[in-house]
């Protein structure tokens, strides 16, 4: 579902250096961002394993879906640098088509269970403690994945094809017309109920639910803050990472394809249409940049994780420098004696 060129109509000028230039700029920088903002994230989580809680289980699966779909970036970068021209076969082709779609939506049902985690630790505290536990989180992340994985495995349908207009192998491209559109229809509006409407529901519900618990609150409950800033500052990135990377692909997703049965659209309609294409699709893949603010700012202790880190790292080095000092100090001793001796004997 990446940018459908429309060349067959004459009259319409190529959008193909705006895209190239777009799409290169766009996933070099993601691809920056995210390996250093997910890695540091995911090097912290794992470091800390022993502190392990659901919450911090849901961030590690998440941190791994994000570097696994930055990992890809760069093979898009080759292409569009390459103006076009795919060079690294058809499994990579496919491999990087399916990557992107499915950490687009482990994101998206990643942040609906963390969410609901949320929720029940604030809205029902006391179930919470029995019902949120480490090993249903696993399972919960388990499930996640194996349905990802497989009812994105259409994407894999798609390796590279040979365009005998601009003499080009391509990749990346959807196909232009007939039964395979059709197709492509179907399978959009089936990624847009089950990918994206119904976690988007639950997150909204989970939220109404948090919030109008926070307001209801005695004055006593209102001085624990740390769960509360918490969950608002969850609401506030996951909101934000869905209405500027997950919304508009999505509902640019589905006007576009609508647009395509059009035979009337004008020229300007067209090119307008293949550009926010373009955009929207740049805001999906940077949900990758999103999920490290997710971590810092809301997850369960991760600031304490990273002091931690840093002070066992600080307390090896102290040990290290401790044992060298005493494996040090004998030899020291030793020369002192050999230097008394020495003068002695003279």
């Amino acid at each position: 579902m990446e940018q459908l060129n429309l060349t067959s109509n004459a009259t319409c000028p190529s959008i193909d250096d705006f895209r190239n230039q777009v799409y290169s700029t766009a996933y070099s920088l993601i691809t920056v961002l995210g390996l250093v903002g997910n890695g540091f994230a995911l090097v912290v989580l794992i470091k800390t394993y022993s502190q392990t809680s659901p919450f911090h289980i849901y961030m590690l699966n998440l941190a791994v879906s994000d570097i696994l779909c930055v990992s890809t970036l760069p093979l898009r970068v080759l292409y569009y640098v390459n103006k076009g021209q795919w060079n690294q076969g058809d499994f990579l082709c496919r491999i990087s088509s399916y990557a992107l779609y499915v950490n687009l939506y482990c994101s998206i049902y990643f942040m609906a269970v963390m969410s609901v985690t949320r929720f029940l630790a604030i809205v029902f505290p006391v179930q919470n403690m029995w019902l949120v536990t480490e090993g249903r989180a696993r399972v919960v992340c388990v499930a996640v994945w194996v349905f990802i994985c497989v009812s994105s495995s259409p994407f894999l349908m798609s390796g590279q094809q040979f365009d005998p207009i601009t003499n080009k192998t391509k990749c990346f491209e959807p196909p232009r017309g007939g039964r395979s559109v059709n197709k492509l229809v179907a399978l959009n509006y089936l990624s847009l109920v089950i990918g994206f409407i119904i976690p988007f529901l639950v997150i909204l519900v989970c939220y109404a639910g948090i919030v109008r618990t926070l307001l209801t609150r005695s004055q006593a409950l209102k001085r624990q803050r740390g769960s509360d800033t918490r969950a608002i500052r969850m609401i506030i990135i996951v909101l934000l990472a869905f209405f500027i990377s997950f919304m508009p692909y999505h509902i640019q997703r589905t006007v576009h394809l609508t647009f395509l049965s059009r035979t009337d659209s004008t020229c300007e309609e067209k090119i307008a249409m293949q550009k926010s294409v373009v955009v929207t699709l740049c805001l999906a893949a940077a949900n990758s940049c999103f999920d490290p603010l997710l971590y810092f700012f809301s997850g369960e202790g991760f600031r304490s994780r990273m002091s931690s880190l840093r002070l066992s790292k600080t307390g090896s080095k102290k040990s290290q420098q401790a044992k060298l000092k005493a494996i040090e100090q004998p030899a020291t001793s030793d020369q002192l004696i050999s230097t008394q001796q020495t003068n002695a004997s003279e």
